[in-house]
């Protein structure tokens, strides 16, 4: 692969967005990181800004109630990813002066922190050497290295050592490559109908060279929403962000009819800790009660 001439491209194509451009914090980039995990850039960018102005640093997060965080959070999705970050913030705030940390295995220790995002931190953030290993960068190398369609089933230990043996050694060179590597997936080398005329490593590509073969191999299901305990759990959430005081139990019951899924979904919010009873059995989002 052509490395030179994918920085290059980044450097010309790469998408503007609030968290990459220079004076952006750890702590942005750290947050980005957590509103990005299975959500659209499109839904992430105006929460991150709202956040950011919100909560700038570390210790203001962890000072702020659980209930304000999900309210913040709003409709991105996976709502418990707003109360680890918020976990991670103390310990930030806490532990290391305010700061988010610069090295992968100090990222690692974070709540709710795994290798993909400590990683991107340390690439982004600090201009660390560190292979960010996503579903856009799998599918770049699955093709352009291996000459396969796409990557198919995860292997961390595998899917690394492709992404490493890529990174050249000199540090602020991979981290430009990491990042590179991830937008040539996100805006060229797509799932569906990418746009190879546009790719900056067509030249080299051994899919190219091998005809582009189809992906034969097995295939991802697609997760449906609509119906799942995750819709409802985001349903039963929106009525608690929209009100500042506990609401009783019937208020709950009127947004799915499912009575059985319903209770599972409620049970399980409670059990997460994104929901608390009060004593006089109405609910509400932790702090509100």
């Amino acid at each position: 692969m052509d490395t030179v001439a994918l920085i290059d491209w980044f450097a010309e194509h790469a998408r503007d967005l609030p968290w990459r451009r220079p004076g952006t914090t750890a702590w942005g980039v750290l947050v980005s990181e957590i509103m990005l995990q299975q959500t659209p850039v499109a839904r992430v960018e105006p929460a991150w800004r709202d956040w950011m102005a919100r909560w700038p640093r570390p210790s203001d997060l962890a000072a702020a109630t659980p209930a304000d965080v999900l309210r913040a959070w709003g409709k991105l999705g996976y709502p418990r990813r707003a109360m680890r970050l918020r976990e991670a913030a103390a310990v930030i705030a806490e532990r290391h002066g305010d700061v988010v940390p610069s090295d992968v295995d100090t990222l690692l220790a974070l709540p709710g922190i795994g290798a993909y995002t400590a990683r991107a931190v340390a690439a982004f953030a600090y201009g660390r050497r560190a292979a960010v290993v996503d579903t856009n960068v799998r599918r770049v190398v699955a093709r352009a290295v291996h000459g396969a369609g796409d990557a198919g089933p995860a292997s961390t230990a595998r899917d690394l050592a492709d992404v490493d043996a890529l990174l050249p050694a000199d540090e602020p060179t991979a981290a430009r490559l990491s990042i590179a590597l991830m937008e040539l997936g996100a805006l060229v080398c797509t799932a569906r109908a990418p746009r190879c005329v546009d790719c900056p490593v067509r030249a080299g590509c051994a899919w190219q060279r091998a005809g582009r073969p189809e992906y034969t191999g097995p295939t991802r299901r697609v997760q449906r929403y609509a119906g799942t305990d995750r819709h409802v759990r985001g349903l039963l959430l929106d009525v608690l962000r929209d009100t500042p005081e506990p609401v009783a139990r019937a208020r709950l019951d009127a947004v799915w009819a499912d009575v059985g899924q319903r209770d599972r979904c409620l049970d399980s919010l409670l059990v997460d800790g994104l929901v608390e009873q009060t004593a006089d059995g109405r609910f509400a989002l932790p702090g509100d009660s």
